[in-house]
């Protein structure tokens, strides 16, 4: 099997990549960025869509531009290397894919073709204060049809990017049971909708997003349980997430094995001492192994089988979370001091990574998702 990129795929990285170094190549742009709202900068979400990014994922007929899984893990990992803060992980990929694979051809071309030319943004408004964690069902909020139209109640918190967003794709528990996809424009809810906005710890933003009775576009041309579809976008999504925990990764171990060629303790670079070394031979393991995970993940999206893809992102997402927790605390250890400054990388890249591995599910969730699988397998006499 071919794990090399082709010329398009490699020209797409270097056209990403000498975009995002030239906004974020300094920390320090990406730091000032994150402390002024919307948190990230409009201007270079534009370059983004100029660039036909923000339509990778999208059908043609839809304004997008029909890319595969390869090529958007690719901006992901770019992503990551330069810890942008710009909504393309829940944004394009999971609330464009939603309207995607819900939508009616007049949303998805009104809805998508607006978001890749980047005068749309979206956000997803799923997890509940007080609802399961990285479930399909959305017990808190509750769709009610009213005439032609519909009307949502509840709380969603967090809300990534939700303070900015132009709409928000809202999941609700139907009358007759099951999930609904909504779309919701908050500029047309008045009173209806408040959203409050807020900093994550890793310089994001995120919004608490409370609903009474709030006007909503069902996505699609009936009120169909969405259940599956939102697990497979949320399966995409968690394989997207483990792309751009990698870039994130591959930026830490740079990070550190230049420091430790460059600083010197006791008359001699900190390389110098074996300890240390292997430490970060050990980190070089994790993201090797986690890259090979996570580039076999992202073929398997290719495939289109779901059963498949949902074993590849729990694997995925439980190997990019025990990695990105080793490589994230090795990194802050070996800089020292400094890592523990705001105005250095490494702590905030540690944090990304955790936010990243709490997004979707984090390790803990998918090692059980995995063994409750392993009862599906036939049993085996012991050797002997």
């Amino acid at each position: 099997m071919d794990f090399t990129y082709d010329d398009e795929q490699q020209a797409l990285r270097d056209a990403v990549r000498g975009l995002l170094d030239k906004q974020y190549g300094d920390y320090e742009v990406r730091r000032r960025t994150t402390t002024t709202d919307p948190g990230f900068d409009e201007d270079l979400w534009g370059r983004l869509a100029e660039m036909g990014v923000l339509g990778l994922p999208f059908a043609e007929s839809d304004g997008g531009v029909g890319a595969g899984p390869v090529e958007i893990g690719i901006v992901c990992r770019e992503l990551g290397r330069v810890l942008a803060p710009e909504p393309y992980l829940t944004g394009v990929v999971l609330a464009g894919g939603l309207v995607s694979a819900a939508g009616t051809p007049e949303q998805r071309a009104e809805v998508l073709g607006a978001v890749a030319a980047g005068e749309r943004v979206l956000a997803v408004a799923h997890d509940e204060p007080d609802g399961p964690r990285w479930a399909t069902d959305a017990p808190g909020t509750t769709a009610t049809q009213a005439g032609d139209g519909w009307t949502l109640t509840g709380t969603k918190d967090p809300v990534l990017h939700g303070a900015r967003a132009d709409q928000v794709v809202v999941t609700a528990t139907l009358p007759e049971g099951g999930t609904g996809l909504f779309l919701v424009d908050p500029a047309a809810a008045g009173d209806t909708l408040d959203r409050t906005g807020y900093p994550t710890y890793d310089g994001g933003r995120a919004a608490r997003i409370v609903l009474d009775a709030t006007p909503a576009v069902l996505l699609g041309d009936a009120a169909t349980d969405r259940s599956a579809t939102l697990a497979t976008m949320l399966d995409l999504t968690r394989v997207m997430a483990a792309n751009q925990a990698l870039g994130v990764m591959q930026a830490q171990l740079a990070a550190t094995t230049s420091y430790l060629t460059s600083r010197k303790q006791f008359g001699v670079t900190l390389n110098t001492f074996q300890a240390l070394t292997f430490r970060a031979a050990d980190m070089y393991v994790s993201l090797e192994l986690t890259h090979s995970v996570v580039d076999w993940a992202t073929m398997v999206i290719a495939t289109g089988d779901r059963d498949r893809l949902t074993e590849a992102a729990a694997r995925c997402a439980l190997q990019t979370s025990r990695a990105s927790r080793h490589i994230g605390q090795e990194a802050i250890q070996l800089h020292g001091g400094i890592a523990m400054t705001a105005e250095y990388s490494v702590g905030t890249a540690t944090a990304h990574l955790t936010v990243l591995d709490h997004l979707f599910g984090d390790g803990d969730h998918h090692l059980g998702t995995l063994a409750a699988g392993v009862t599906d397998h036939d049993t085996l006499e012991a050797l002997g």
